[in-house]
């Protein structure tokens, strides 16, 4: 059940930098970050102490990357008016954060989170035996739950990660939303509303808790959605006494499922640095061009004259993203019957991805031309998302008795 308030639906993702972003970031992230700042409060963050759970060794390519980064982010098309861009160690309060829900969270959550296991397999060559690859999903946790984001754009990989930090809000607010004198407050919330309001309200409230009417549950929910006159606090503590709980101090997020990215790799496999299979966003023309005419093909074609099957070639993958149906006839017809050679096929996407990447070459440069403005917007981002991780934390210290 969701039970993030309207004022909480946030959006929140972030990148680990580590190294230059690449076709599939463009294609997998960045598009879809791109549509969701003029839906919704986003806030996108480089994930640099994330980078160090698996780069501890090699601190030199986080620095080097988060500037590079936020340049291509911004030349995609990520827009520092409808998002807040920041740099995940210039907000100290994740870090708090995570320590204090590494308090309350059992350690048989950790390591029952599938990449931990899946990443040490892929990444045998790095000692991964360290707290901080362990914990680096409650990080994760705290960086959600630091902006009380409502929604999380992920891959069905990720799923698991939004899930615990479900959990974890959902053990938080069993431990700490039970304030002092709860249901006093709450009635005196609900008669803020109105009569009318507040009879609905408890009608719903009853419905839910007697019957497990899951409908009732919705619209009381809308109905405390549409409030003007209560508190955020007094909806926050409604939220929760609709359920028959404490007051919903750090809410649920939901995981915005993200379509899979169908940019492949020059190989066929996913692009990814660590298969070195990649177009980089800021590669020159002439070396996208030299990467993609030494693509493999299909290995039937030996000779110009041999027919082959595009489903066999990585050429193809790329001719689904890029070229349009007749471009596609022509490819199938022409591999086919050995009427086109491989060079000639190839040609049309080394044209569409040069033609893609030309604006956000030129976006970028224009950044890399004026640090300080890559700088200020970093600056600027930094210090609004601090604004909003601060006021969580007050909340969170009080109801720990730390305040």
């Amino acid at each position: 059940m969701n039970t993030v308030p309207a004022q909480h639906q946030r959006v929140l993702s972030g990148m680990r930098p580590t190294g230059l972003l690449h076709l599939g970031h463009y294609h997998g992230v960045l598009k879809n970050w791109v549509n969701l700042q003029h839906e919704y409060e986003c806030f996108f963050f480089v994930a640099d102490w994330h980078a160090l759970t698996t780069e501890y060794e090699n601190p030199g390519i986080i620095s080097e990357s988060t500037n590079d980064m936020v340049i291509d982010w911004l030349a995609a098309g990520v827009s520092p008016g409808a998002s807040k861009i920041f740099v995940q160690s210039r907000v100290p309060e994740h870090a708090e954060l995570h320590l204090l829900l590494s308090m309350i969270t059992p350690l048989g959550w950790l390591e029952r989170v599938p990449t931990f296991k899946d990443q040490q397999a892929k990444l045998k060559e790095k000692d991964l035996a360290t707290y901080g690859f362990l914990g680096y999903p409650l990080l994760q946790s705290a960086d959600i739950l630091v902006y009380k984001a409502g929604m999380v754009p992920v891959g069905e990989d990720q799923v698991a990660h939004v899930e615990l930090t479900r959990e974890v809000a959902r053990r938080f607010n069993h431990l700490y939303g039970r304030e002092i004198g709860f249901e006093e407050k709450a009635e005196a919330a609900v008669s803020k509303m109105g009569k009318k309001n507040a009879k609905m309200y408890r009608e719903y409230r009853k419905s839910y808790q007697e019957k497990g009417d899951a409908q009732a549950l919705e619209v009381a929910r809308a109905l405390l959605e549409s409030q003007q006159n209560i508190s955020i606090g007094d909806k926050e503590r409604l939220f929760g006494y609709l359920e028959g709980s404490g007051k919903i101090i750090l809410p649920e997020p939901q995981a915005l499922l993200t379509k899979a990215s169908k940019m492949p790799g020059l190989d066929g496999q996913k692009m990814s640095k660590s298969y070195r299979n990649t177009i980089a966003l800021r590669d020159n023309p002439d070396d996208i061009a030299q990467k993609m005419r030494t693509m493999p093909t299909d290995p039937a074609r030996v000779r110009r004259t041999d027919p082959g099957d595009p489903k066999n070639c990585p050429v193809w993958q790329f001719h689904e993203v890029y070229s349009d149906d007749s471009t596609c006839d022509w490819v199938k017809e022409g591999c086919l019957s050995a009427d086109i050679g491989c060079v000639e096929c190839k040609q049309p996407v080394i044209d569409a991805v040069i033609a893609e990447l030309k604006p956000i070459q030129e976006r970028a440069k224009e950044y890399i031309d004026d640090p300080n403005a890559v700088k200020a917007i970093i600056d600027e981002g930094c210090e609004a998302a601090r604004d909003v991780a601060r006021d969580t934390l007050e909340e969170v210290r009080k109801a720990m008795g730390l305040g």
